[in-house]
């Protein structure tokens, strides 16, 4: 009966002391379930984590588990253990001991938000541990807030989001890896004893060489669509750890959090210090399934305008680079918008006064039009692309300056730079980073786009790009006792410059760019519109990055380029029909000089285009199902998006080793309803003949458990032929 009466003043969002008798705290979605046990002057305890539990499921649970380890473990008096948060008392104790002293649940729109009260048993030191579950998508977002009362700061060496015991068996580890131009690159591996850690601490930009997002397959080597899987996305756009430590229990522990490296936090008291959010999902529909739960969650709740389709637009970058002109802009959006494009995006060089922007060496910070190489200005250009038919947009780098700027020679204190030191520059041997922990910085690079908002209100999409680490360690605007807090501070300053933005400017779209794909994490995207996945445009190469994404990241943030061959970063040549299907598996968009086309080319393009609107939503609004893995080495990949309704569906095909007389794997289909019935049509056909399968009617119960036959190259003329093969098909419900 006490139990009851626990879980029904949850519901009415009532604050109450605890008893010293055990207790629940039962935080659900739709279909997973959190349970900790609480008691009065006691632990917060873990007891489990996966689908949803029934009450009789929670009584069960109760009395048979002994909740073996904390929710939160902390230092001091369990030392040879692992922990999530670590202190220095002003009076130099190291330790903590927290107990429960109230449970506080309130409802918000679509959520509910669980906040569970500790206090150390001596000291005045508190931390809220609170949990976000969210009714509409399986996600749980857990979070901490460190306060204190004591008279003086108390030093934060260790203070991780949130700790989850995964039971030991044949646990694996799916996480992401890479370098720039190679990111997201996929690595399973099974969780063997000691410690496994992944972590960045590059300053400004966090998921070129890791990401701070994994998944665990907990029956063994992962499946794609069958298994149970936790899903874990530490949502910080900083330096991050990732721990996950098998010891000598029947658990591995896994710790999410910013890195404590060079990262002391003095708290001041009566400062109350956020942790960033840990996302937890559950799945038992293997890999694919924990990914669709993280979609959904992104669309609906971490991605600007998630609920919005996606431009298709052409980038200048790879196409002039730096040799921004206006009759060379103008000709670009005629050449798109004669495609059926709805967007140009003018990238880097067309800014600087004193210094023009004709290298990466001079003119960041100076955000004022090259007259010379545009005598018309913006405003000339956006009058063009309405002429045009599209938008316009335009790349800034307003975090970042160079040494030959105005910006620079006007504020060189404004620069991170560490005392009594020379500058250690970057790109072009002439970068350097503002202090955005500075609030007189942040000003400025809000001022950068509410300038160029206010001057040209007519911009539609802004691509943000950052390009340096964090290489010298020093603030001139922090005290000295405060220079740990860089890193912190800094991704404190930019999302409240951020913050500032998107409450201006709501509908305004914009890009995370940072040396492609640095800035691919959930701590930045609630203020971008999307992503540039990598600096890479290679097709082929993108396949294997692209896939690597998708385990955490939706189609409708994932910027994928049509670019030129020989590509601009490997140099090889891949036949147009491929480069077109794989940038069609994402967010559509160009990366090329169209007048370097061939009309056929074109042509080619204003039907992909064409097809590509139609799939659209599908594609940037659907739930994923990946079929063939490109890490599996079998001379294929596929995948397909499937809508939330189940009458249409996508599917990709990419053939990636050439051989002759090879045999590859036939790939069945999922995420379809097996009683409707699908007329195939194949997108961006090029063969001489149809398929044979095109405008057939096959069951969704037969493509799930046979697919279809797909030709191994495509039937042109001996002057087309090449070795790439790849295919797009559109399935459609029919009448039943």
């Amino acid at each position: 009966m006490k139990n009851k009466l626990l879980l029904l003043f949850f519901l009415l969002g009532v604050f109450f002391p605890l008893s010293a008798q055990e207790s629940e705290v039962l935080i659900s979605t739709s279909h997973t379930s959190l349970l900790l046990s609480t008691s009065q002057g006691g632990e917060l305890k873990f007891l489990y984590y996966g689908r949803k539990l029934t009450d009789a499921d929670v009584h069960a649970i109760v009395s048979t588990e002994s909740g073996s380890f904390s929710a939160y473990p902390v230092y001091g008096l369990n030392c040879p253990s692992e922990s999530a948060l670590s202190v220095q008392h002003e009076d130099g104790n190291m330790t903590l001991q927290m107990e429960v002293i109230g449970v506080e649940t309130t409802h918000q729109e679509k959520a509910n938000l669980t906040v569970i009260s500790l206090k150390d048993k001596v000291y005045p030191f508190y931390v809220k541990f609170c949990y976000k579950a969210y009714q509409d998508v399986d996600v749980i977002e857990a979070w901490t807030e460190i306060s204190h009362k004591e008279k003086k700061n108390v030093k934060l060496n260790q203070f991780a989001s949130a700790y989850l015991p995964v039971r030991k068996g044949n646990v694996w580890l799916s996480s992401l890896y890479g370098a720039w131009a190679n990111e997201a690159r996929l690595v399973q591996e099974p969780l063997e004893p000691g410690m496994k850690v992944i972590k960045n601490k590059d300053g400004v930009r966090n998921s070129h060489t890791a990401h701070a997002e994994v998944m665990f397959s907990l029956d063994g080597q992962p499946r794609e669509n069958s298994g149970r899987v936790i899903g874990a996305a530490l949502c910080y756009g900083g330096n991050y750890k990732l721990r996950i430590d098998t010891d000598e229990s029947e658990y591995h522990h896994f710790y999410a959090g910013i890195n404590e490296d060079n990262s002391v936090y003095h708290l001041k008291s009566g400062e109350v210090f956020k942790t960033p959010e840990l996302a937890l999902t559950y799945s038992d529909e293997g890999l694919s399934g924990g990914s669709r739960n993280f979609h959904r969650w992104a669309r609906t709740y971490k991605l600007a305008n998630g609920d919005k389709l996606r431009k298709i637009l052409l980038n200048s970058w790879e196409g002039v680079y730096f040799k921004i002109n206006e009759s060379g802009m103008k000709q670009m959006m005629a050449d798109i918008s004669s495609m059926g494009g709805e967007l140009f995006v003018m990238d880097d060089g067309w800014f600087g006064d004193k210094y023009p922007r004709k290298t990466d060496r001079t003119s960041l910070g100076d955000w004022m039009v090259d007259k010379e190489k545009l005598p018309s200005g913006v405003g000339g250009l956006i009058d063009v692309a309405k002429r045009q038919g599209i938008k316009f947009g335009i790349w800034i780098e307003p975090e970042m300056a160079n040494t030959q700027s105005e910006l620079y020679e006007k504020h060189p204190d404004w620069v991170i730079k560490a005392p009594e030191r020379d500058l250690v520059l970057g790109r072009g041997g002439t970068q350097v980073v503002l202090d955005l922990g500075n609030p007189q910085v942040q000003d400025f690079v809000f001022n950068v786009v509410d300038e160029l908002m206010t001057n040209y209100p007519e911009i539609d999409y802004i691509k943000w790009d950052a390009n340096m680490s964090i290489l010298n360690h020093g603030s001139n605007y922090l005290g000295k006792d405060e220079q740990s807090h860089l890193y912190i501070a800094y991704h404190r300053g930019l999302e409240n410059v951020c913050k500032r933005i998107r409450m201006k400017y709501p509908e305004l779209t914009m890009q995370a760019c940072a040396s492609g794909g640095g800035r691919v994490n959930y701590g930045l995207l609630p203020y971008f519109d999307e992503f540039w996945t990598s600096d890479d445009t290679d097709a082929l190469q993108r396949i294997y990055m692209q896939w690597g994404t998708s385990y955490f990241f939706p189609a409708i943030g994932m910027a994928s380029h049509i670019s030129a061959a020989p590509n601009h970063q490997t140099f090889r040549t891949i036949p147009l029909k491929y480069r077109i299907d794989v940038a069609m598996s994402g967010r559509l968009g160009m990366e090329i000089q169209p007048k370097n086309m061939t009309d056929d080319e074109k042509e080619l393009c204003r039907k992909a285009i064409a097809e590509y609107k139609e799939i659209r939503p599908v594609v940037q609004m659907g739930d994923i199902y990946r079929l063939l893995s490109p890490y599996d080495k079998l001379g294929a990949a596929s995948l397909m998006y499937v809508s939330p309704e189940k009458d249409k569906a996508v599917f990709y095909w990419w053939k990636l080793e050439h051989f002759m007389n090879q045999h590859l794997p036939r790939v069945v289909m999922a995420g379809l309803n097996s009683e409707s019935r699908y007329r195939i049509r194949e997108l961006n056909r090029i063969d001489k003949y149809p398929l044979s399968f095109e405008g057939q009617v096959f069951s969704g119960a037969y493509l799930m458990a046979n697919g279809l036959e797909i030709p191994y190259n495509h039937n042109v003329d001996k002057p087309q032929k090449n070795e790439y093969s790849s295919r797009v098909l559109y399935l459609e419900e029919v009448d039943k």
